[in-house]
């Protein structure tokens, strides 16, 4: 009997362990992989790639069974990958990077299916826009901008993807502002930071990690940055709202699977990423890149899914801008 309780002590102390590492009980044999793909639908190199995968990284340095790894299905504004995603079994094998994209790629008509095609995992990072420019244009800020589009419509050209993030915080702006921006699109974070250096453009959303040494530099302008107070790495750049619009934004990223998938398999990618969250390597990752961790577990996350879909969609359809077959 004394033996019996040992071992019963024992097996209870692993399963209270793998509990405190935010594991569950299932294992690499219960999901029939060894190796779980995360498809980010955007290409190598750019910032959402690196979040994901600074985040893979660090849920397999933990331990993680089925292990993770980054796959790269760029194209289309992030609906190439997002559709190989919702066709994927909902066995645990296969997860999906997400990011506001999935919203307004379906408020413009773009794909016919958006967050809810899916069953949230977590949320993980809120990454704020900054309106950039390049060195030429005859405005400083984002009060000048406006000004300028106001008595030249429709002559700024911005690059966004047409969809995606990087064109919907243009479409708030000229909400806010009551102006009209020349929209031209470009497939990337990178694509719009060179047609901005090369002055093909004149404006287009920009991040701190990819653009503070053209800022610093002089090469870009920072007009604006969409945050409650200003970033202490970026002091002098001005927030929206101190210059008179109330316009808080971010790109909120997170991690889906396939409709379908069992509550133990959310639960076992959700205790990996929350783990992961707490880390604090990523923290400093993260920061660095002037990022912030932004965790929210399954149910908080479908709550911010419905809630964003709602204010965003009715954003999109008074801009006009609303294809959505509802």
């Amino acid at each position: 009997m004394k033996i019996k309780s040992t071992l019963l002590a024992a097996a209870a102390a692993v399963v209270v362990a793998g509990t405190a590492f935010g594991t569950s009980p299932a294992s690499a044999a219960d999901f029939g992989c060894r190796t779980a793909k995360l498809i980010v639908p955007w290409g190598a190199g750019g910032e959402t790639d690196i979040i994901f995968r600074q985040f893979a990284e660090t849920v397999n340095k933990n331990g993680a069974e089925p292990e993770i790894q980054v796959v790269n299905i760029g194209g289309q504004g992030g609906n190439k990958g997002a559709k190989e995603a919702e066709e994927a079994k909902p066995d645990g094998c296969t997860l999906f990077a997400i990011h506001q994209s999935a919203l307004t790629s379906y408020f413009t008509g773009r794909i016919d299916f958006t967050w809810d095609a899916f069953q949230p995992v977590a949320m993980l990072t809120r990454t704020p826009s900054i309106f950039g420019a390049n060195a030429k244009v005859p405005y400083n800020d984002i009060e000048e901008m406006v000004a300028y589009a106001k008595e030249n419509p429709g002559k700024i050209n911005a690059g966004g993807t047409l969809g995606s993030t990087s064109q919907f915080v243009y479409l708030l702006l000229e909400d806010a502002a009551g102006i009209k921006f020349n929209h031209i699109s470009y497939d990337g974070t990178r694509q719009r930071m060179t047609a901005l250096l090369a002055n093909n453009i004149d404006t287009g959303e920009i991040n701190l990690a990819a653009a503070k040494q053209y800022i610093t530099s002089g090469e870009l302008k920072a007009l604006g940055i969409t945050t409650e107070k200003r970033n202490p790495e970026i002091p002098d750049v001005k927030t929206v709202k101190e210059q008179g619009y109330d316009l808080i934004y971010g790109v909120d990223r997170g991690i889906m699977l396939p409709k379908g998938a069992s509550q133990e398999v959310i639960d076992h990618y959700a205790g990996l990423f929350e783990a992961a969250s707490k880390d604090p390597a990523i923290t400093k990752a993260m920061t660095d890149m002037g990022t912030d961790v932004f965790f929210l577990n399954p149910t908080e996350s479908a709550k911010y899914w419905s809630d964003t879909q709602a204010k965003w969609g009715k954003i999109a359809k008074d801009v006009g801008i609303y294809k959505a077959k509802d």
